[in-house]
């Protein structure tokens, strides 16, 4: 099934969709659709987005109304219902994105440097761009049509920024008059069975210490059906210019890993789950060990930086965990569009989720380099990372007792202050560690740092010094990607024998 592509995500008005690949054997091929038709209609509706054109074009016989140099005309598909179009188009909203009307203290966008392009200074508060990308919601634009459009074609799962259960408190963070209420939707949507994954972001001295306390408490006592609820550190940037918005200090970290850990066995005792989940980050900077993986419950919220380490070290090892795949860039939906239609399949009554994914492929836009041959020729490697990166790989590197295989950390200098994470490492960064590095050994990069084979500042990888490797983002990719090799220390040691 072809979806769309991965490319212009929203339009700057409202836009009618536009063909951009028909597959081979399609009932598309059949009616004679082409690249550069613009659909206007199906079915004598116009999609407002990609849900609603699968949807549709799901249906047996689609009559599409399209347009084709100026000229207006119908065209049936004949097709069974559930059988694939086989069109590609070229967006995933069509009319406009809701944007977000919060003004966050902690918002990552507003921190962003001048220069970079456009479409990653959009801030979108759309329940689609969450159910079709992970995005989070504040729900702060959300309506009673949202509602009903939710319920009825079961746009689950979303993705729901708590940040405070205490009205005044979440008023205050999202600087919005609806912040104190607007979590009414997340109590109906839920009411719904709506599969819904929380987030707080903890800012220290604002809804940290006894506020995420009453946070936990107000999600036991009026959310408890929530899938999910991540806790992360906010972001800071040089480029922030909020006073009270700092890093947090170990011995935060240290209490909130605590207090997560506490209300972990307290939601178990109540509902039978663990529910809430602390950021990878949060041990890292407590210089505590990450929980065992049994623990994060098949990792409902890896993509949100949740048991990252763990789901990478099993995978490194050769153990497959569930619920755990390769994870997306920051920023991701910007630039690129889900691979193929969205989250799960639909099913006749309606009840599962519109769509399917039946081909994903790499989030970068990069097809991962062949590594069959170059690991034969047994070159060293250096494994391009960020700090928390580089924390998490130098045991396992370390486990393997070779002396080929280096960890080369990127610091982050395009954002600075507290940025660690490797899907936020930019060309430029990257370019400055392998100029100092020799030619003709491997470079590894990970490909959550690419999007449409650029990073962030709009560098791509020929634009490095060195020659560099795309490997996707998870421990199995990485260990293939390492080879046998040949230089053990164990080997090293019995041939000086």
């Amino acid at each position: 099934m072809l979806g769309l592509r991965r490319g212009h995500p929203y339009p700057e008005t409202m836009s009618l969709p536009v063909v951009v690949a028909v597959a081979p054997d399609s009932a598309a091929e059949s009616a004679g659709l082409c690249p550069g038709d613009q659909i206007i209609a199906i079915d004598g509706e116009v999609p407002t987005d990609v849900i609603r054109w699968q949807l549709l074009v799901d249906e047996a016989d689609p009559v599409l109304t399209i347009q084709r140099g100026g000229i207006e005309q119908d065209t049936k598909v004949l097709k069974v219902a559930g059988e694939p179009l086989g069109a590609e188009v070229d967006a995933s909203i069509f009319d406009r994105v809701t944007t977000c009307d919060n003004h966050c203290e902690f918002c990552f966008i507003y921190q962003l440097p001048k220069g970079m392009r456009r479409s990653l200074y959009l801030k979108d508060d759309d329940y689609r761009l969450s159910f079709l990308y992970g995005n989070f919601t504040t729900l702060t634009r959300f309506t009673e049509a949202d509602l009903e459009r939710v319920v009825n074609e079961r746009l689950s799962p979303l993705y729901v920024s708590i940040h405070a259960t205490d009205p005044e408190v979440r008023t205050r963070m999202l600087r919005n008059r609806r912040g104190g209420y607007s979590l009414r939707w997340l109590k109906a949507l839920l009411d719904f069975e709506i599969e819904i994954h929380g987030q707080v972001v903890v800012c220290p001295g604002i809804n940290d210490g006894e506020v995420l306390d009453d946070t936990m408490l107000g999600i036991l006592d009026r959310y408890a059906e929530l899938r999910s609820l991540a806790v992360v550190p906010l972001g800071v940037s040089d480029h922030n210019r909020e006073p009270s918005m700092r890093p947090h200090t170990k011995d935060e970290a240290i209490y909130v890993v605590h207090t997560v850990e506490r209300w972990q066995e307290r939601f178990l005792d109540a509902i039978g789950r663990r529910m809430v989940f602390a950021a990878d980050e949060y041990y890292l900077l407590a210089g505590k060990p990450f929980p065992a993986a049994d623990t994060y419950e098949d990792f409902p919220m890896h993509e949100d930086g949740i048991g990252i380490a763990r789901a990478f070290e099993a995978g490194f090892a050769g153990k497959l965990l569930p619920g755990v795949g390769p994870r997306s860039g920051f920023f991701q939906w910007v630039d690129g569009a889900p691979a193929e239609g969205y989250r799960a399949p639909s099913n006749s009554s309606g009840s599962n989720r519109a769509g399917e994914i039946s081909d994903p492929s790499s989030a970068s836009g990069i097809e991962p380099v062949p590594v069959g041959i170059r690991a034969r020729k047994n070159l060293p490697i250096g494994i391009l990372t960020g700090s928390y990166g580089a924390e998490v790989l130098s045991p396992l590197v370390d486990s393997l007792g070779r002396s080929d295989i280096r960890i080369l950390e990127v610091e982050n200098r395009f954002f600075g202050g507290n940025v660690k994470v490797s899907g936020l490492m930019v060309g430029a960064d990257v370019r400055r560690v392998l100029s100092s590095e020799p030619e003709g050994h491997r470079y590894l990069l990970p490909d959550v740092c690419l999007n449409n084979g650029k990073f962030l500042d709009g560098l791509s990888p020929d634009d490095l010094t060195r020659d560099v490797e795309v490997v996707p983002t998870d421990g199995a990719a990485l260990r293939a990607a390492l080879g046998k090799g040949s230089g053990s220390l164990r080997a090293q040691q019995e041939s000086s024998k």
